[in-house]
């Protein structure tokens, strides 16, 4: 039982001499009761003749030491980021006018083909004979009208004659147009410049009305349809930069601008649409690829700090600015927090000295010693910094 008294009180006097001896301000503490150490703590010295204790200055003014580091501007809300879609510029589903049995097809998956190139053709013979009997029939009345105005001028055949001979290969011209008409819908033509899709249709089966033989894609350019935010809505405007990367393309950028904005706001995801048009001049890219697109604004800047500097108080955070061999404070707003800083809204400059080692014995217009660190005279340029 003693032997255990006996040793509590040494671990007991122990941690009285660390405290003593390590925690600043304590030779003082001590002095107030009393109690006068024939040492110094961390910091401290013996009260000298005309001191208080603690190594202060005659008048109770007490240095401590510090270290700085300088403020820097960070800048952020300059870079946004979306994934987006890629379509053709345009993109037609060819599909057969008329129903037919397939004749023949003449491209092939990924031919690049011209507007008018034919794609293929439908069985038609019934359609060439009709045609070909309508320009017999416009030939006879064309012949018949050109006698009867020649009798006319002889006054052989009454006016009414001549009209009805007029009306008759105007008849015959218009069932002309129509043959042709019929017969032009028995071949299938592309009706834009692109690059062919699959076919889907095989020649020899019949092909109902309206059935889809193909797909043109004109991938000359892609149009990437991505949402930004709607706090940037104001921001972005047609023509603005922006640049792209394709999963299936990795470490190529591309450039582009913007194309077109939507003229509302998604009430679901409270988003905006935009599209982009990116040139695609070797046809790296296809209508359907996924893409991440970044776009650059101004964006805002702010102070950033070392989180060391950051203190609470009844008011909010604040820092401790050095200046001129003291300590001052200034109210620090906290905007964002980011792994190598802190971005507030604050009365500060870049290069100014902001505390950040032994804050904690601080007080407005204290005394300090500079151990290490700027003393604020960086110049401005050399402390900007740019975080997105």
């Amino acid at each position: 039982m003693i032997r255990q008294l006996l040793a509590s009180l040494i671990v007991l006097a122990a941690a009285l001499a660390a405290w003593a001896f390590f925690v600043p301000g304590a030779s003082q503490t001590l002095a107030n009761y009393g109690i006068v150490l024939p040492f110094a703590s961390s910091g401290e010295t013996a009260a000298a003749p005309g001191q208080r204790p603690g190594g202060g200055r005659p008048g109770g003014a007490r240095q401590t030491n510090v270290v700085t580091t300088g403020v820097t501007l960070a800048t952020i809300n300059s870079t946004l980021s979306a994934i987006g879609e890629g379509t053709a510029t345009r993109s037609v589903t060819v599909a057969s006018p008329v129903g037919g049995t397939l004749a023949e097809v003449l491209v092939r998956p990924g031919q690049t083909v011209a507007a008018g190139d034919i794609i293929a053709r439908l069985d038609s013979d019934a359609e060439q004979i009709a045609f070909d009997r309508a320009k017999l029939a416009l030939d006879d009345a064309q012949a018949t009208l050109a006698r009867t105005q020649g009798l006319a001028t002889s006054n052989v055949v009454a006016p009414s004659v001549v009209t009805a001979a007029q009306l008759a290969a105007a008849n015959a011209e218009l069932e002309l147009r129509n043959a042709q008409v019929a017969l032009s819908r028995r071949t299938i033509a592309s009706p834009i410049a692109g690059t062919v899709g699959l076919i889907q249709v095989t020649p020899g089966n019949y092909v109902p009305a309206q059935t889809t033989v193909t797909t043109i894609d004109d991938t000359s350019a892609i149009l990437v349809d991505f949402w930004v935010p709607e706090r940037y809505a104001v921001s972005i405007a047609p023509q603005m930069p922006v640049t792209v990367t394709a999963v299936a393309l990795p470490g190529r950028v591309f450039d582009g601008e913007v194309n077109a904005v939507d003229n509302r706001i998604d009430p679901a995801s409270r988003t905006l649409q935009v599209q982009a048009e990116i040139p695609n001049e070797d046809k790296a890219l296809r209508a359907g690829m996924s893409f991440t697109v970044a776009l650059r604004f101004p964006g805002e800047q702010f102070p950033a700090v070392n989180p060391l500097a950051i203190l609470w108080s009844a008011q909010g955070s604040y820092v401790w600015k050095y200046v001129d061999g003291k300590a001052s404070r200034v109210m620090a707003e906290i905007i964002q927090r980011n792994s190598d800083g802190v971005l507030v809204r604050a009365d500060l400059a870049p290069g100014d000295a902001i505390i950040t080692e032994g804050i904690l014995q601080l007080s407005e217009g204290a005394d300090v010693t500079l151990l290490s660190g700027p003393d604020g005279a960086v110049s401005p340029q050399e402390a900007v910094a740019t975080q997105n």
